[in-house]
């Protein structure tokens, strides 16, 4: 059972890691000795990470100012944190659906989950944050109208590293139940998801029931599902997807269900969505000898790796001279009332299925676009669309074909893409939607010997 560990124990970290800073040759490149990650997207080799060995844990859970709140380092695993929360009846406001994700990592690189339709994005939770900059130095940002480093807490959000690494984070929690009630509500015409989920945001219920948790899975053209989750004391049977049934499967086989709030919580991690098929660990057989304790999404991401390095499926492909295909793992976000064109348009052209939903909607009111780095529109819906996978493209296909036409597609809808995932914009083209000038002045103020990664030279050059 994780504890929390203390301000002492964190004093002690910060000093490693700073150390460790001091200790890099001024022209080395920056980055985080971490022993997982999860972003799609590969880089050029590095040297010596800086030493976060002490930064993995919750410092405090406590009441301050009428609310529960955490103090966290920035390594923390959600899955650690959770653990620890949870023994209060608490959780985070949003918890990425990945067990090794870390709070640093969805802060500077983006999170969601179901709870995002009322409660945003986990960086809107964040109350206080100490960053480790490019000039080598830690400050306190807050989101306070006249606090110094405002300009930072603010760009912080999608700069990956490019700006510095949090090292500690004071986030807002919620109480919560020791179960989730689910409905899966089927929707056979795609143009009703956009009336259906904008009623949910509005109203925070449906047919008079309470939502707590909302996202969606859409198998087909005409049939989606909109998974409505309510947290109840209720007692009651539960089931178990750690074992030999999959959740994704579930939503099309019953249209209520009931889990313990851990596994709602993890309830996507133990298969990776459904991409723990690509391993064959959905097959009734591999199953039963694969550990239930090497079901998870960081084992999966290990064995892509490999893939990764050595081009295993690649070699396959051409063993069984089946056509070349392209990666598509990307995660984007598109104006409600766009989702159905979006869909219809992502079934002719890409081809992939299933999809995942997410809707979300931003806490923070103004200004227009409140979190320049990421500039989605305050008071506007948007639905997350998730797909993950391989689509064959051909030998004599250009680079990406598929990616880039994505790319395209959400921007010309008024949306934004994540970019944990492969991109392919210019450079142009990224500044002017992803607020680069704002990013440079930042960056100027707070990295003036240009130490970091620069964000575009992260995601789109992979250094």
């Amino acid at each position: 059972m994780r504890t929390a560990v203390g301000w002492e124990t964190h004093r002690e970290g910060v000093a490693r890691l700073r150390q460790s800073w001091a200790a890099l040759p001024g022209d080395a490149p920056v980055r985080l000795a971490k022993p997982t990650s999860n972003l799609f997207r590969g880089r050029a080799p590095r040297g010596a990470g800086l030493d976060v060995s002490g930064l993995d844990g919750v410092i405090a859970v406590e009441r301050a100012d009428g609310r529960s709140v955490a103090e966290v380092q920035g390594m923390c695993t959600y899955e650690h944190l959770v653990e620890v929360t949870l023994a209060h009846g608490l959780i985070p406001l949003v918890v990425p659906q990945l067990r090794t994700i870390t709070l640093g990592g969805a802060v500077s690189g983006l999170g969601i989950e179901s709870t995002s339709f009322r409660n945003g994005l986990p960086h809107e939770s964040v109350l206080e944050m100490d960053v480790l900059t490019g000039a080598g130095e830690v400050v306190t940002t807050r989101p306070c109208p006249g606090d110094e480093h405002r300009d930072l807490f603010d760009a912080f959000p999608n700069s990956y590293g490019s700006l510095g690494y949090a090292t500690r984070l004071r986030i807002e929690l919620e109480r919560v139940s020791p179960y989730a009630a689910l409905r899966h509500v089927r929707l056979d015409d795609p143009e009703g998801l956009p009336q259906a989920i904008s009623r949910i945001v509005a109203t925070g219920e449906w047919e008079g029931e309470r939502v707590d948790g909302l996202d969606g899975v859409v198998f087909a053209p005409d049939e989606a599902y909109l998974t409505l989750a309510r947290w109840t004391d209720e007692p009651g049977p539960t089931s178990d997807y750690t074992g030999q049934q999959v959740y994704y499967r579930s939503i099309q086989q019953r249209s209520t269900d009931r889990l313990s709030m851990l596994d709602h919580v993890w309830r996507w991690d133990t298969d990776w969505f459904w991409c723990s098929r690509a391993f064959g660990a959905q097959h009734p057989v591999v199953r039963r000898l694969w550990p239930r304790r090497l079901r998870r999404s960081d084992v999966y991401m290990s064995l892509v790796a490999l893939d990764r390095r050595w081009g295993i499926g690649d070699r396959l492909d051409r063993r069984a001279g089946r056509p070349r295909s392209e990666r598509v793992v990307q995660d984007v976000e598109v104006p409600v009332e766009r989702l159905p064109e979006f869909l219809a348009w992502f079934d002719a052209e890409i081809g992939m299925r299933p999809v995942w939903l997410c809707p979300l909607r931003l806490r923070r009111t103004s200004p227009a676009q409140p979190w320049p780095s990421y500039p989605l529109r305050a008071g506007t819906t948007y639905v997350n669309v998730g797909f993950w996978g391989n689509v064959p493209v051909g030998q004599e296909a250009p680079t990406s074909p598929r990616n880039r036409a994505i790319e395209t597609k959400v921007h010309e809808l008024g949306g934004h893409k994540s970019l944990y995932s492969e991109a392919f914009y210019d450079r142009d083209t990224f500044d002017a939607l992803y607020a680069g000038a704002n990013l440079a002045a930042v960056k100027k103020r707070y990295d003036p010997d240009d130490r970091l990664t620069g964000l575009y030279e992260k995601v789109v050059e992979r250094r």
